[in-house]
């Protein structure tokens, strides 16, 4: 995802994402969340870490976006970002609420500054930019982007894209976008992964661009297999982050990178990644 200039952009970028706070604080948001994630008071949690909703980690995503986070057949949100917000939640001594919303809105900052959740988790790719706006946990996820193309096409690359004059499409607000425009492209945009998918299958785009586990997830569902195909990858470099509003809890943050380098250590973190990915940290792709 893009990197944020300094001046007047960068300004402009501040002003947007508090108007887009109190545009957040006056209205309800959709998705799975209930009416004590929007209220404006907060409540302590073990260490004293204060929290928007009473006995609750509010958390705020952007569905679907499997593995990572998405509704299983009897409805409930699950995924590789829930999994290990629950290890958080359940050192706070709470349980996780969440709270499907746009994702411009999360990596601007403005959910959380709105008090609308505690964090983000997102799939969300640690960048200049969005530092700017909220702070980020430590990493803990390593992702790379994905080409996704009907069959047939003969592409297996971006070059190639180019050359063979390809439609291609990106999901909004993602860093898959922005490196494939820092690469001359104009893609069309799509406002969750699930569109993009949708654009490609009805024939709006010959390839898309989108993080390679879900391009994975994607093609483990034999009608998606049998069309389409991963014609190649882009070693971009990122890592995910879990965001929280900017001058975050130092408690909340300690508690979450705390959490996230115990998993690692003690196995839960390779499990939890099996389970999701079906492979051991390192393997996939």
């Amino acid at each position: 995802m893009a990197l944020s200039p300094k001046g007047r952009r960068g300004y402009a970028a501040g002003v947007l994402a508090l108007t887009a706070a109190v545009a957040l604080t006056a209205c309800g948001s959709g998705g799975n969340s209930s009416s004590s994630a929007t209220t404006s008071a907060s409540a302590s949690a073990a260490g004293g870490v204060q929290l928007v909703a009473p006995g609750k980690l509010t958390v705020c995503t952007n569905i679907p976006y499997e593995p990572f986070q998405f509704k299983d057949a009897s409805g409930k949100i699950v995924g590789f970002d829930v999994d290990i917000v629950d290890l958080v939640a359940k050192k706070l001594g709470v349980t996780q609420e969440i709270v499907d919303i746009d994702f411009a809105v999360i990596k601007s900052g403005a959910a959380m500054a709105a008090k609308k959740c505690d964090l983000a988790a997102a799939g969300m790719t640690i960048t200049p930019e969005r530092k700017a706006n909220i702070d980020f946990s430590e990493p803990y996820f390593d992702a790379t982007q994905a080409l996704l193309a009907k069959k047939g096409t003969g592409a297996t690359s971006l070059a190639d894209v180019k050359a063979k004059n390809l439609k291609l499409g990106a999901q909004a607000s993602t860093t898959g976008l922005d490196y494939v425009k820092k690469q001359g492209f104009d893609p069309t945009e799509y406002a969750d992964s699930a569109k993009e998918l949708l654009a490609l299958q009805a024939g709006q785009a010959d390839v898309i661009v989108q993080d390679l586990p879900v391009v994975l997830t994607w093609l483990k569902k034999p009608e998606i297999a049998a069309k389409f195909e991963l014609i190649g990858s882009l070693d971009t470099g990122e890592q995910y982050g879990l965001g929280l509003k900017k001058n975050a809890d130092p408690v909340l943050l300690k508690t979450i990178n705390e959490e996230i380098a115990k998993a690692k250590q003690d196995g839960t973190y390779e499990k939890i990644y099996v389970k999701w990915f079906g492979k051991k940290p390192g393997e996939l792709g």
